[in-house]
């Protein structure tokens, strides 16, 4: 099922309208979706070169927007559901002091989930359910999906299809480094 939704996503980078359907990948994904949106952008900037950025800034907004619904699900839908049956069960508690460490840390949650491999909706759902500060969640957000979205455009314009493969192969472990060594740098700069 995921190798035909896979195929699905990637047919629609060839669409007429696939500027408006990698938006609503891009959304869709920040909250529910499998498939990261980076699948369909690939394609489309070496089909497009010189439309990478604003297929970045697409994909970016889209994003980011999902990402806030995403936040809204998590919102309401455990205050609907997750909370009575906690409080049924006397956690209620349990589930305060999650929220309160998940927003202590939540800056660098949503940074890395942006970034990195990691499933961005699990974190915008856990933002919401948390009750992280809106604010924070949506600058973070915006700062981490732009690094991930613009540094793909960037490869993708400056190399073209020899990068492609690069990509598609370790795109994972290429954001996962690069976070480290963002880490790295912040470390540096404090105890330097």
């Amino acid at each position: 099922m995921i190798r035909r939704l896979y195929n699905w996503t990637l047919s629609l980078a060839q669409s007429p309208y696939a500027l408006w359907a990698l938006a609503a990948v891009a959304f869709i994904e920040s909250s529910v979706f499998p498939i990261p949106p980076d699948l369909m952008m690939i394609p489309m900037i070496v089909a497009m070169p010189r439309r990478a950025f604003l297929i970045a800034g697409v994909t970016t907004v889209a994003s980011v927007l999902g990402g806030v619904f995403g936040y809204a699900i998590g919102m309401f839908a455990f205050d609907a559901i997750g909370q009575p049956i906690l409080q049924a069960l006397g956690k209620a508690h349990s589930m305060e002091e999650l929220s309160t460490r998940f927003n202590d840390m939540g800056f660098w949650a949503v940074l890395v989930a942006g970034i990195t491999p990691f499933p961005y909706k699990v974190i915008t759902i856990m933002s919401g359910w948390t009750a992280m500060p809106i604010g924070t969640f949506i600058a973070t957000s915006i700062l981490a999906r732009a690094l991930r979205f613009f540094i793909i455009a960037a490869l993708l314009w400056k190399f073209g299809e020899p990068i492609r493969i690069f990509i598609e192969k370790r795109l994972g472990l290429v954001f996962t480094v690069f976070f480290v060594v963002l880490i790295g740098g912040f470390i540096l700069m404090r105890y330097l």
